[in-house]
């Protein structure tokens, strides 16, 4: 169960967006990814990510500048992220916003490339 807390940020976070959040978006949740079912400002674990396609265990966080100051707990966030099967894309504003189409086909690649989801084991 998640806890409410981090519920709640995550209800907070999501009635604003940056530029750049809204720019991506846009595509992620209804245009070039409309099948693929992104989820906006999602609690995992113990973290609230950016955006996240649960079915693909695709995460895609955008930074702004305060993140170049917590490199170090960015880094933590991915590997325990990575850990519990996570893919994640991690951009900066300013990509998002002067190099979209690059950003895209970033995230197409990942999402062409992923393989479904291994079906549990059969028990004996």
């Amino acid at each position: 169960m998640t806890n409410p807390r981090l519920l709640e940020h995550a209800k907070a976070l999501r009635k604003t967006m940056t530029d750049a959040e809204k720019a991506l978006w846009y595509h992620l949740r209804g245009h070039r990814f409309a099948g693929v079912k992104f989820k906006r400002q999602k609690p995992i674990g113990p973290f609230i990510v950016d955006f996240v396609a649960l079915e693909h265990r695709l995460v895609i966080e955008v930074d702004g500048g305060q993140h170049a100051d917590d490199a170090n707990g960015d880094r933590q966030r991915d590997a325990w992220l990575t850990a519990h099967g996570y893919r994640v894309l991690r951009f900066w504003n300013n990509q998002v916003l002067r190099e979209l189409p690059a950003v895209l086909e970033r995230i197409d690649a990942v999402v062409s490339s992923a393989e479904p989801p291994s079906p549990l084991p059969l028990s004996r």
